[in-house]
């Protein structure tokens, strides 16, 4: 008597190709979405809307950059947001006085320094990275109020390069994308073919086996989140020539957008699994969404409600089809 061979069902290989390329189901998200967009509005889907979408979602993915990269070992960057406003803060109140070069030297120097604190609290005091991050940002907070009151006879201006780079547009295309397109790319570079890159990944599956590998794992930990601070910093030149008015609080919304905006590219939280590029797919989705949900006139409570369901199904849909292995 033969057996009979019962070959994968057609749901499995599906879910296996997903998990197998799991940036395509994000893809197909975000279409679907632009297609819903343009339904609900007929015509708002146009050369415009997407140079607006792309600008509004290069600061959130830089933010979420930083996100992505500490969640690969474990570990979250709290203090994102934080560094980001300082950073614009500081460029803005520091150049009527020193000059535009010399203040983005310092607003990046600052935002350096707070991530090798959190560097430093993390790798050798061991503090988990979210109480440290999180502590770093309230303290750096209340500096940043002592700071504002010194310098508020000062005023303020913008570099006319941040206001070019963050509202400027070539060919129909934000300028912001000079700047996006090589960070997007050594982020994605760093991460799929250096040490340091694959150390991440390392420590994120198994601390203490990479340990025992050899990996001095506080160096890596002191490295990230010194470049986690770094990008927090750059981001937060960048937004300012964005929104064009420094305030106490100008990055603080992206906070926990770029946390979501890491995990709805597939980032998981408890590490090992996950890259930048599913980090950009997931902060155009956000911005995707957060259109729609102002098109549809709803109440900034319930704008809020929806979008927290919408990424929490979002989020255990794409694990659930990129996980069937």
């Amino acid at each position: 008597m033969t057996a009979v061979t019962v070959g994968p069902t057609p749901l499995a290989r599906l879910g296996r190709f997903m998990a197998d390329n799991p940036l395509v189901p994000l893809i197909l998200l975000l279409i679907g979405l632009v297609v819903v967009l343009q339904i609900l509005q007929p015509g708002v889907v146009n050369s415009r809307w997407l140079a607006n979408t792309i600008k509004v979602a290069i600061p959130l993915a830089m933010l979420a950059a930083c996100q992505t990269l500490t969640m690969l070992t474990g570990g979250i960057d709290l203090s994102a947001g934080t560094v980001a406003t300082i950073s614009a803060f500081a460029t803005a109140t520091l150049t009527p006085l020193v000059g535009a070069p010399a203040a983005i030297l310092i607003a990046l120097s600052v935002a350096l320094v707070i991530g090798l604190v959190n560097g430093f609290g993390v790798a050798i005091c061991r503090v988990h990275p979210l109480i440290m991050t999180l502590g770093t940002a309230l303290i750096a907070s209340g500096c940043l109020l002592v700071y504002q009151r010194y310098v508020i006879a000062t005023g303020t201006k913008i570099p006319d390069f941040l206001v070019w780079l963050g509202t400027g547009r070539t060919l129909g295309l934000p300028n912001g994308l000079v700047l996006f397109l090589p960070f997007a790319a050594l982020v994605i570079w760093m991460q799929r073919r250096t040490g340091f890159g694959r150390l991440l990944y390392a420590l994120g599956s198994n601390e203490a086996a990479a340990r025992l590998s050899g990996v001095r794992s506080w160096q890596v930990l002191l490295s990230l989140y010194a470049l986690s601070g770094a990008i927090a910093g750059l981001t937060g030149l960048l937004y300012l020539g964005v929104v064009k008015t420094p305030s106490l609080s100008l990055a603080l919304p992206l906070d926990l957008p770029s946390v979501a905006a890491a995990v709805v590219g597939g980032t998981s939280i408890f590490g090992g699994r996950g890259g930048f590029g599913g980090t950009i797919i997931g902060a155009l989705i956000l911005t995707v969404l957060g259109t729609m949900l102002t098109l549809m006139q709803i109440p900034e409570g319930g704008r809020r409600i929806l979008f927290g369901l919408i990424i929490l199904a979002v989020t255990a849909l794409y694990i659930r089809l990129t996980e069937q292995r």
